[in-house]
């Protein structure tokens, strides 16, 4: 009876090593983007810059792979890319605004500031309001501290790394939110959302601009999900 209860875990400490391990596993791939800025021309403090000031990977992959490829010449491109890749979290931050409810501009502030892929998906991964609160805000700051020490290390030691790609960091992120979603997929409907949003994104991945494969799959997956075509059936069985 004593070895069930301790190990047994309340949601709320769930909640937190959910959010510690998805914020390493995003932190990891850090390295990436610091060392892809440095070969794409900017210096190290451009390139910890970014991460402290944007803080959103995917339009941080995309600012700099554009202005690898096109140089300086490429630069309102770059900007426009990362600013279409970033509007999917002012649509996070409305739905997590009642999740997170925050109280003080303060904490508006820094919740703004940490509404991401990964402090969303873990929060929405949990069922109790106090454990989704835990796990957006561990996840949050674990990511922002873990990310932008990893920034800086990939853009110092970036050219010594090489290909980062050959080390698995790019997976790291994409492992862990499977892991998140994966015990969510048991009804038709939720299973039809996802398979639907990654054939479109990775259909559209090598013939469109970095961050519209992203947004694209976002609309199928509200249309596909908002419809509910499936769930009747779902709700049937049950």
């Amino acid at each position: 009876m004593t070895q069930k209860s301790s190990v047994a875990r309340t949601p709320l400490q769930l909640a937190t090593r959910q959010g510690i391990a998805v914020g390493v596993a995003t932190a990891a791939y850090g390295v990436s983007f610091g060392a892809l800025a440095v070969a794409a021309g900017l210096d190290v403090w451009q390139a910890c810059v970014l991460s402290l000031v944007m803080f959103t990977g995917g339009s941080q992959f995309a600012l700099v792979g554009i202005v690898a490829s096109g140089g300086a010449a490429a630069g309102a491109t770059a900007i426009a890319s990362a600013v279409l890749l970033g509007v999917r979290n002012a649509a996070y931050g409305m739905r997590m605004k009642p999740v997170v409810r925050p109280t003080g501009w303060w904490r508006n502030a820094a919740a703004a500031w940490l509404t991401i892929d990964e402090s969303t998906a873990v929060a929405l991964a949990q069922h109790e309001p106090a454990a989704r609160r835990r796990g957006f805000w561990v996840t949050g700051l674990v990511v922002y501290i873990g990310w932008n020490v990893t920034t800086l290390i990939g853009a110092l030691i970036g050219d010594l790394l090489g290909d980062t790609r050959a080390y698995g960091l790019d997976a790291a992120a994409a492992a862990a939110f499977l892991g998140l979603i994966w015990p969510r997929l048991r009804t038709h409907q939720t299973i039809a959302v996802a398979c639907a949003a990654a054939v479109v994104a990775a259909a559209l991945t090598p013939v469109v601009a970095p961050g519209v494969p992203v947004l694209a799959a976002a609309v199928v997956a509200a249309i596909v999900g908002t419809t509910n075509w499936l769930g009747r059936r779902t709700g049937a069985a049950t």
